[in-house]
Formats: structure tokens, sequence, C-alpha cells
């Protein structure tokens, strides 16, 4: 079976980094973890980085340093993964689902303007799939009308707009570590900002609510354990090396799809100029007479797997029975797009004949 995801790290690569760590005891809140958020800060050349347990935690505790309340609302990019809306479902926060671009799948800047209301108290702008195309437009808008904007940059790590990193961008930004991410730790993610003033607030509510004064811990709020451990962290740190390189190799498969699939009619996410695409993602909109799910099968029953792009948010089952505002590119992209194998070794000629034969 070709795999939709290969990570990027092997054992060999942290086997020593393990043993020590093994060997000290010291498995949390080493010295890994804060050079692996060292390294994050010195590559996105952003002044704070802390380590989260995933982009579902980071996003969460983003919405408490922005004070957001129930009732408020936030405009949220309408095409991702659920997480996306389910950290404002849990704080009582109403989503107001922004439809996406048909080419780059990202927040249409004129969705925010017309959906801004006194109750609007925060823009999550989603990185579709990795693709930060947009972004810099989102921040004028922010701006203009003084809301603050967080980027969910769960796929974006390593891309960047205007020279500028994906996640650098809003107030805050978050990240993911997951398996299908370019840099895994298994589990994790990480929240990162310019502003000091956030900093006291992360440094507490990351720390189960403590500080550390006098030879003893102090509990001045509450707080939380969204901590990534130590041997998380080295794997981490071992990627994060190389990432500029992976995203390189993964760029180079893009253009081998391209070349085979293009003339078939799929049309590839689009990336627009001054912008470097991490390709978290190899995602196209298939032809419009082929059904896109009997392609998945297809390709599965031949050995490779495959899956839909992502999802429309208003249009899951919850939320649609909740607020019954379905955007319809959203929907439309749900339905159409098809995520491929995008690795270092992968049979990109194999798996594009294996769609044509398909359609044939």
């Amino acid at each position: 079976m070709i795999k939709l995801i290969q990570p990027y790290i092997h054992f060999d690569e942290v086997k020593e980094d393990f043993k020590e760590i093994f060997d000290s005891g010291w498995l949390t809140k080493g010295k890994y973890i804060q050079q692996f958020m060292q390294n994050l800060q010195d590559y996105m050349n952003i002044q704070y980085a802390y380590a989260t347990t995933s982009a579902t935690t980071a996003l969460s505790i983003c919405l408490k340093a922005l004070n957001l309340q129930s009732q408020d609302e936030v405009i949220v990019s309408d095409f991702s993964f659920p997480a996306t809306s389910n950290v404002l479902e849990d704080l009582g926060i109403k989503p107001i689902f922004a439809d996406v671009c048909l080419s780059t799948f990202n927040m249409l800047p004129e969705e925010i303007e017309k959906k801004i209301s006194e109750k609007t108290k925060a823009v999550i702008f989603v990185h579709a799939l990795g693709n930060p195309s947009g972004v810099s437009k989102i921040q004028e808008i922010c701006r203009h009308y003084k809301i603050p904007l967080i980027e969910d940059a769960a796929c974006a790590i390593g891309s960047s707009e205007c020279g500028k990193k994906a996640g650098t961008f809003g107030e805050l930004g978050c990240f993911s570590f997951h398996p299908r991410k370019l840099l895994t730790t298994g589990e994790g993610g990480a929240v990162v900002f310019n502003e000091e003033s956030f900093k006291e607030f992360f440094e507490i509510k990351l720390n189960h609510g403590a500080v550390f004064h006098q030879d003893k811990f102090d509990f001045v709020d509450f707080g939380y354990n969204y901590r990534l451990p130590e041997l998380q962290a080295v794997m981490g740190i071992k990627q994060l090396k190389k990432l500029d390189n992976i995203i390189q190799e993964r760029n180079q498969i893009r253009k081998a799809y391209f070349q085979y699939l293009n003339p078939l009619g799929f049309q590839a996410q689009e990336i627009n100029k001054e912008v470097v695409f991490n390709v978290q993602s190899m995602v196209f909109v298939v032809p419009k007479n082929i059904c896109r799910d009997d392609l998945i099968t297809y390709l599965y029953q031949n050995g490779i797997e495959s899956t839909l792009g992502t999802y429309c948010l208003s249009g899951t089952t919850f939320c649609k029975n909740k607020y019954n505002a379905i955007q319809k590119n959203a929907k439309f992209l749900e339905d159409s797009t098809l995520t491929l194998p995008c690795y270092k070794g992968v049979d990109v000629e194999y798996i594009s004949q294996t769609i044509q034969k398909f359609l044939t």
C-alpha cells in the first residue's frame, strides 16, 4: 500500500538523545523542549514560542489569551478540520463561517468585511492544507477594523507569504505536529507570537497556573497541563533542521503531479505569487464528470491511500443543525477535492497512471 504520508523522522536520528533522556530520568520540562522552542523562534523570526499538546489546545488557549467570552463571535475559515470551530463551541463562542476561494481554498477577504458585527472579537484564518495565500490581505483587514487575528497554521509549518512565515501575521499563530504534518512529534503543537503582553499569560496558564518564587510554586491562577514531553521535543528538533529541504522535495513532487494530472482535468490548489508552499497536502479538485469517492475507492483497491481535501465546517451535521449556514464554496471543495500521497520516493507515475485508468 502506498501510504498517504510517511514521517520524515527515523529512529536512528533520535536514539542517542532518547538514551540520554532515559538515563537522566528527565522526561519533561527539560533542555530539549527549551531547545525546540528556541529553534522554532529562530526559524520563524518570532519572539515567543510555547509548546502544546496539539494545535487544538493551542487554538483553545489563544482564545482565552484574547479573553473571549461566551456569546462573542469569531469569523472563521469554513474549509478546515472541525477542530478549528470545535474550540469555539467549547467556550460558547459563536463561529461565523466565512466562505473560501475556489482556487486557493482560503478565506475570502470580502467574506470578513460583510460578516463583521459588534460581536466580532477575532478572526481565525486557516492556512488551508498549508497554503498561506492571501493571509497578508486578511491581516490588513483585521488591522483596519482592529480585530485580533489568530492564524490556524496547523498545516503551514515552513510556508510563507512575501518572505514572512505563516503563523507570524496575526496576534497569535498555532501549529500542529500531528503525524500527517511535515514536522511531527507524534502529537503536539505550538503557539507563537511577538506581543510581550501575552508572555506572562502563557507562562502561567501552561504551567497549571503556577509561578515559582522564594524556592516554591505559588498557584496564582488556574491553568493547564499542555506540555510536550522531552522525547517528542527531540523529534521536533531533528526535523526542523531539515524542514526547508523537505519542502523543496515536496514541491518537486507537486510539479510531477501537475505534469500527469493537469491534462486530465485535475485542478491543483492555487498558490499566489510570493508564496512558499510547504505542500502539506497534495490536493486537486477532480474533474466534474467523475465521482471523487469512487476514485478514492478505486485507488485503495489498487494499493494507493487517498482521502478528501478537508471539511466544510458549516456543513457538518452538528453545525448544519445548529446554524443552518452552509457556505457553498467550502461545501463544493469538501465534495470535490482529492488528497494524494506526497513524500520522498512516492511513485507519482504509478499513481497518475492508475487515475488515468479509472478515467478510461
